[in-house]
């Protein structure tokens, strides 16, 4: 009761109003935590426990005692929706004690920001991007609107741990408390953290306070799993194998597909009827493709199309009309999702999730699952993993179901071990160095040199790079007409460098496609990357049409709907698979471990796959022959590790290996053939990861290898720089290598 009594009178009213029994353990331990330290608060529980309110009732409180003189909380989250979620429910809580909650977002009308700024006051809600813009386009402003300001809640963080656009929002952070001259406390909000202390160091970078991760017991977390697996034609890999099956689980449909449906859709199809559901892909353009089958199965069966679409891609419209219907709860509508449905927006009592393939991520499979299993109910996921059979002559590293054994390792490394992938702290950010200071230029105008690089370098996410790389960079700009010396000696935006922070895009660092806008009618329906000609076919919002028109310079695409199914294409996804769940998966395949969530045909094909394993001697050597001069490597290393690796064969010892054809199939195996034996390949590459050599040397000659946004306006020697230094991992390539050995055999731990 001490959280409670300590709480605002119009808080109290409110819990009284909303029939809450009891607190939660989450909001009494965030209440002691805010309420009795100074310290920035780190608040982890899962989904729907309850965060956003056991953050913000002892923020009010506080704020109720003692008024601050600006706005008092700044709200940072990283999805629109989810501020425009949370600001219904933010502003019923306040309404009592008068306290505004302000949206800030390109949706939001000129005339609610106007007001803001003319007496900033109460809460405000903003994404990394529209903060962005206020720092450049209302800088003046700043310090009238954030004086007194006391709290910064970064909802989601999680989301913000492993990307430049977290990098962004700590940068932004630091900038607006120097430039306001205050000191906010930050509360970090998330469900999934996998390292709470290493987060925590995050969230406290930049400021002068310490993290306090309030620990209490969140109960049991109770789940509806289960995992089946589909090859796209018969036969299934359960067929004339009964004796495996005796405690494979089944549950009966609820529909009927279409008899020449694709067995994995139509699985979807038959457990969704009369349900409100989720179903996840790892792409837009599956999104799409999955839409247009089940809608298909939903006109071949002539009833009504029960099948929503929503994705990054889509129209702000066409994403609202499907979040508006999920909020139904009479509604037995079923959405096609991407990551956009993964945050946490309320959208009603979901039934089952469904997840297409293996998510890359522990952290997005908690996320998915998370969005059901709200009130009261427990969280539920259906896994459904597609594979073409092998072809008759398939190499060994075919025949491994490599997206059902990355499913299984996902779900068994959490309840294991409760891992979820820590943050990436070691990058060398140039992208975002660049778009920062072009950022502090456009919005403080005039700097020197040493000015502009004393307003950038402390910024705690740039703690790797050197005085020297910013020389470096802030010459290459003056070359390029970024920036230009004054006849003062002082530094501006040049004109080119104007015309890219006066374009809004520049406001955000995460990396877009050049897009057209797809038009049916008056009707806009999203947008699309490399548009056909007029006559050919498109897919976007579920269904396909025919172009009409495209307009080059407008960057506008003009169609109608038609019948049919074709794939989509909205640009190039890149996965970020760490080491951790590769090594799970050679766990999975190596143990005879039964999962209590496998189904019938995804028992079989594990069984299967455990014995292409064995037979292959797979479990002890990573180094498998495939015949004549043929090898596969299986080096069951993250994504960055791998690429590192791949490099480092191909460019530090191919030579001695007489390495030809190298293929990789990331990050799972590489082919290749050789000239020497297995024990002089082990020899050959242990003594070239011992020698101490330089990082450039895994960039090719005249490559300069741009991830990032901005990368294109950095200098080509940091760029090569960043992707070495930063990118590849390189120690983790190297530790992987020598634990080999001479005789090329995983050594404990390893194998488990």
């Amino acid at each position: 009761m001490e959280v409670f009594n300590r709480y605002a009178p119009f808080i109290q009213d409110f819990i009284y109003r909303s029939g809450w029994k009891s607190m939660r353990a989450v909001q009494n331990a965030a209440g002691d935590a805010i309420f009795n330290t100074e310290n920035n608060v780190l608040l982890t529980a899962s989904t729907a426990s309850g965060k956003t309110e056991a953050a913000f009732f002892p923020i009010l409180s506080l704020l109720d005692e003692d008024p601050p003189r600006s706005v008092g909380v700044l709200y940072i989250a990283p999805l629109k929706a989810l501020i425009n979620d949370q600001f219904g429910r933010l502003t019923q809580l306040c309404e009592e004690a008068g306290i505004p909650v302000t949206r800030w977002h390109g949706d939001v009308p000129q005339s609610q920001k106007r007001r803001l700024l003319k007496k900033p006051r109460g809460i405000l809600q903003i994404t990394p991007e529209s903060l962005e813009s206020l720092m450049i386009n209302k800088h003046m402003e700043i310090p009238s609107l954030f004086c007194d300001l006391r709290f910064i809640v970064i909802d989601e963080i999680h989301s913000l741990l492993r990307a430049d656009r977290g990098g962004q929002t700590f940068c932004l952070i630091e900038r607006l408390c120097r430039l306001a001259s205050c000191r906010p406390r930050r509360i970090g909000l998330s469900a999934t953290i996998g390292d709470p202390a290493l987060a925590g160091k995050f969230l406290a970078a930049g400021s002068d306070r310490g993290t306090v991760i309030p620990r209490f017991d969140g109960g049991r977390e109770i789940w509806r799993l289960s995992m089946e697996h589909f090859f796209t034609t018969s036969p299934q890999a359960d067929e004339g194998k009964e004796t495996l099956l005796q405690a494979a689980p089944e549950e009966a449909p609820t529909d009927t597909a279409p008899k020449a449906a694709d067995p994995g859709m139509g699985y979807i199809f038959e457990h969704t009827r009369g349900k409100k559901c989720l179903i996840f892909t790892n792409s837009r353009e599956e999104c799409e493709s999955v839409c247009q089958h089940l809608r298909q199965y939903c006109e071949a069966n002539r009833e009504p199309d029960r099948f929503l679409i929503h994705h990054g891609n889509l129209s702000a419209s066409y994403r609202e009309s499907a979040e508006e219907e999920m909020k139904d709860d009479g509604s037995l509508m079923s959405v096609c999702a991407t990551a956009t449905l993964e945050l946490g927006i309320d959208i009603g009592r979901l039934e089952r999730a469904f997840q297409i393939d293996a998510p890359f991520t522990v952290s997005g499979f908690l996320q998915r699952m998370g969005r059901t299993g709200r009130r009261g109910a427990p969280s539920e996921m259906w896994f459904v993993m597609r594979e073409d059979h092998p072809e008759p002559r398939s190499l060994l590293p075919e025949m491994i179901p490599w997206y059902l054994i990355q499913g299984i390792a996902l779900v068994q490394l959490y309840i294991e071990e409760r891992f979820v992938e820590p943050p990436r702290t070691e990058k060398l950010p140039f992208s975002l160095l660049y778009h920062q200071t072009m950022s502090t230029l456009a919005s403080c105008g005039e700097m020197t040199p040493a000015e502009l690089a004393s307003r950038v370098l402390p910024l705690s996410v740039f703690h790797r790079i050197t005085q020297d790389d910013y020389r470096i960079l802030l010459r290459y700009l003056l070359e390029t007409d970024h920036i230009n010396r004054t006849e003062n000696g002082g530094l501006i935006l040049g004109i080119t460098g104007e015309r890219i922070v006066n374009n809004y895009k520049f406001y955000a660092v995460f990396q877009e496609n050049l897009e057209y806008s797809v038009r049916a009618g008056s009707e806009e329906l999203g947008t699309i990357v490399k548009p056909p000609p007029a006559g050919e076919k498109i897919a976007i919002a579920g269904r396909v049409w025919v172009v009409e028109e495209v307009d080059h310079r407008r960057r506008e695409v003009y169609c109608s709907l038609i019948k049919g199914n074709i794939p989509a294409y909205f640009g190039d996804v890149a996965g970020d698979i760490h080491t951790r769940i590769l090594e799970r998966m050679h766990g999975v395949l190596s143990e005879e471990a039964a999962y209590p969530y496998l189904m019938r045909h995804a028992l079989c094909r594990l069984a299967e796959a455990r014995e292409t394993f064995r037979k292959a001697g797979m479990r002890d050597r990573p180094l498998i022959h495939l015949g004549g001069k043929m090898w596969a490597l299986f080096p069951w290393l993250g994504s960055y590790a791998f690429l590192a690796l791949e490099r480092f064969l191909k460019l530090r010892c191919g030579a001695r290996l007489g390495l030809k054809g190298l293929s990789p199939s990331r990050p799972y195996y590489l082919q290749f053939t050789m000239q020497v034996s297995p024990e002089e390949f082990f020899r050959i590459i242990a003594e070239e990861a011992e020698v101490d050599f330089d990082p450039l040397e895994l960039v090719y000659e005249k490559e300069v290898p741009v991830f990032e946004k901005y990368d294109k306006y950095v200098p080509p020697e940091l760029i090569r720089k960043g992707f070495a230094c930063g990118v590849l991992d390189i120690a983790g390539m190297k530790q992987r290598i020598l634990s080999w050995g001479a005789r090329g055999r995983f050594l404990p731990p390893f194998i488990t």
